[in-house]
């Protein structure tokens, strides 16, 4: 991984760039190995699947994490605990290993490595990282000019769904968060919708790179102005990019 030192109290945006850099590199670096290990699933109780890689992303991310953010309370999908949870007052991760397993142990692209970083209630950075389409957003990132008429939403199908792929011209389901949110913030996506919901590892990263490149956001029905979303709970989000202030 990219050599970081331990960040002081208040990082600047340089160290943060550097830190989510590092952790971009090391999964780069990883991804003959993460491949090799795509075939080895196992269950979840909601039915859901993991991979080896799952677990292995989630270990050594967290381990690079922890050993430059002082008392960090990591966040992981796949090592969450709700019983333990605490809103933290210092440095915080959420992680999403990989997003859109269904999608990555089934031989496709679109899947991806979602990271935020706080301290407190205040955001510091954030990655959107999809690794076999070499596609990342990182906070500071420009981005060139995209328009687009498609839709997206979310794969977990419900009514509100199929009316509403009913009444667009233009809509795409892709079954990753990563590829939807990464792509409603770049314009790609006209606007992207998950009635649903989804978790804070899933959607916070997207959300934050998506306020910041002046996208309208709602959760829960409400205007989304960047607070920190607990773990542990599905979000229903609706978020449209704006062509008006366009990034670039």
């Amino acid at each position: 991984m990219t050599t970081t030192q331990a960040l002081h109290p208040t990082p600047t945006r340089e160290t943060m760039r550097a830190l989510l850099t590092g952790v971009r590199d090391a999964v780069e670096a990883d991804l003959p190995q993460i491949l090799a290990l795509r075939n080895e699933v196992t269950w979840k109780e909601d039915g859901s699947p993991v991979t080896a890689a799952d677990y292995r992303i989630e270990g050594y991310v967290r381990s690079y994490l922890e050993a430059h953010l002082p008392d960090l309370v990591f966040i992981g999908e796949e090592s969450f605990d709700t019983g333990t949870w605490q809103m933290p007052t210092g440095f915080s991760a959420v992680l999403d290993p990989i997003d859109g397993t269904e999608n990555f142990c089934s031989g496709l692209k679109e899947w991806g490595v979602s990271l935020t970083i706080w301290q407190g209630n205040t955001h510091l950075g954030s990655l959107l990282y999809m690794p076999e389409l070499r596609e990342h957003l990182m906070t500071g990132d420009r981005l060139a000019p995209v328009t687009s008429r498609i839709r997206g939403f979310s794969s977990s199908m419900c009514d509100e769904i199929l009316q509403a792929i009913a009444e667009t011209r233009e809509s795409r389901l892709m079954g990753c968060a990563v590829y939807n949110l990464y792509n409603v913030v770049r314009g790609a996506f006209a606007r992207f919708s998950n009635p649903r919901g989804a978790y804070s590892w899933d959607l916070l990263p997207g959300l934050m790179l998506a306020l910041e490149h002046n996208c309208d956001i709602e959760v829960e029905g409400k205007t989304y102005h960047g607070e920190f979303l607990a773990p542990g709970r599905k979000y229903r989000v609706d978020i449209r990019h704006r062509y008006d202030l366009h990034p670039g």
